[in-house]
C-alpha cells in the first residue's frame, strides 16, 4: 500500500493505523476510514514484534484516564485581578532542588486537597538574572512545575492551572485549582 507521498506502508504501520481507527469515532454523518488492504505479504519477524506493543499498550489502559486540565474560569481570573477572591493556600519552591520540589508541591497538593483547598498558590521564582552558565537555563522549577502537574501522580489532585497574576508573582508562580477529593464510602 502506498501513502499519499509515495511511501510503501509497511504491515505493522497499517496495524497500527487499524488500531487507532477502531478507537476513534467518526464524525456525525462521516462513515469510519479503512486503509487499503496491502498485497499479502509473509509475516516478518520484525512485524510479529512491532505489532506486540500495541496489544500491551491496549490491555495496559485499563483505568480511565484523568480529564484534560482546564484553565482558569474567566470570573475566577477577574475575581483573583480585582481581589475579590483569595488563594487559600500558598507554597514557595524558591531554593529548592528539583526532587526536593517535587516531593514538596506533591505533599503540599495532597494536604491541601485533602483540607478541602480550591484554588492553591505555587511560587516556583522566575529564575536567577544574569547569564546563564554552561548552557543551563534559566527558572528551572518554573518550567519543571506545569510540566509535573500533567504527570499522572498529580493529575487526580489537579483541575488546572494558569500563570498568576502580577500582584501574586506573575511569571514566576502559578494558580492551581485543586480537584475535589471524593468521599468514600464504607
Amino acid at each position: 500500500m502506498r501513502s499519499r507521498r509515495g511511501k510503501t506502508l509497511s504491515p505493522a504501520d497499517i496495524a497500527l493505523w487499524r488500531e487507532v481507527a477502531r478507537s476513534v469515532t467518526p464524525l456525525p454523518g462521516r462513515k469510519p476510514v479503512e486503509p487499503e488492504q496491502p498485497e499479502p505479504v509473509a509475516p516478518s519477524p520484525v512485524m510479529a514484534v512491532a505489532a506486540i506493543p500495541v496489544v500491551a499498550a491496549k490491555s495496559a489502559q485499563s483505568k480511565p484516564a484523568p480529564p484534560p486540565l482546564a484553565p482558569l474560569e474567566r470570573r475566577l481570573r477577574t475575581q483573583l485581578r480585582r481581589g475579590q477572591q483569595g488563594v487559600e493556600a500558598v507554597i514557595d519552591l524558591h531554593g529548592m532542588r528539583q526532587d526536593e520540589a517535587h516531593l514538596a508541591l506533591r505533599a503540599f497538593l495532597r494536604r491541601e486537597q485533602a483540607r478541602g483547598c480550591k484554588l492553591a498558590l505555587v511560587v516556583t521564582g522566575k529564575g536567577a538574572a544574569g547569564d546563564s552558565l554552561f548552557g543551563e537555563e534559566r527558572g528551572v522549577l518554573r518550567r519543571m512545575v506545569p510540566h509535573w502537574l500533567r504527570l499522572p501522580d498529580l493529575r487526580p489532585l489537579v483541575v488546572g492551572f494558569e500563570e498568576a497574576e502580577q500582584r501574586h508573582g506573575g511569571a514566576g508562580a502559578l494558580y492551581i485549582r485543586l480537584r475535589r477529593q471524593r468521599e468514600i464510602g464504607p
